[in-house]
């Protein structure tokens, strides 16, 4: 996971915690995880996308109850991408990333949650944060992003207004510590 530093210029970044899905030589990819959509439920996504009916709106399953909806960044931002566990998967549109964690893109994977099925674990993105070649590397350097190992804890069960918090203690940083100044050996 890449985790902003205090001092980050990009306000679209600013203490953001990001799931990095894709990283090879032709660029990377990632969801951000902690900056919840305003005014938006997963349930009126799911009415607007013609997956359920209007009346069905207020009788959802409880797991699909549960689902954040996301700005999961600049990128594509009408797009949805689903961040879920690995208990779930469709042939040929779900990803499998790491720790159990998989990115799916299709309608397929909101019909089943609509029906009460689906992963265990999700979140939904609407847009992702993406980086081309070598862009992601020269930001790291620039000491714009630090990184942390990622869990389902954090992705998933955490809240958004502490994952930022969490990541840095995961790596041992307090972060009333941190500053938003680099500095250079």
């Amino acid at each position: 996971m890449l985790v902003a530093m205090p001092g980050m210029r990009d306000e679209r970044f600013a203490r953001a915690v990001i799931y990095l899905c894709a990283h090879s030589p032709e660029g990377a990819m990632g969801i951000i995880v902690n900056q919840p959509a305003p005014n938006i439920k997963f349930s009126d996504l799911l009415v607007q996308l013609d997956v359920i009916p209007q009346e069905d709106r207020i009788h959802l399953p409880q797991r699909a109850g549960g689902v954040k909806v996301l700005k999961g960044g600049p990128v594509e931002t009408g797009r949805g991408f689903v961040l879920h566990s690995s208990d779930f998967f469709i042939e040929d549109s779900t990803l499998p990333i790491d720790d159990g964690i998989c990115l799916t893109a299709t309608l397929d994977i909101l019909r089943a949650i609509a029906a009460g099925g689906g992963p265990a674990s999700a979140l939904l993105a609407l847009g992702y944060a993406g980086w081309a070649p070598g862009q992601l590397e020269n930001e790291i350097q620039q000491n714009g992003w630090l990184h942390c190992p990622a869990d389902q804890t954090l992705v998933f069960e955490a809240e958004a207004s502490v994952k930022y918090d969490l990541a840095l203690r995961k790596i041992g940083i307090d972060p009333g510590m941190l500053s938003p100044e680099a500095g250079h050996a």
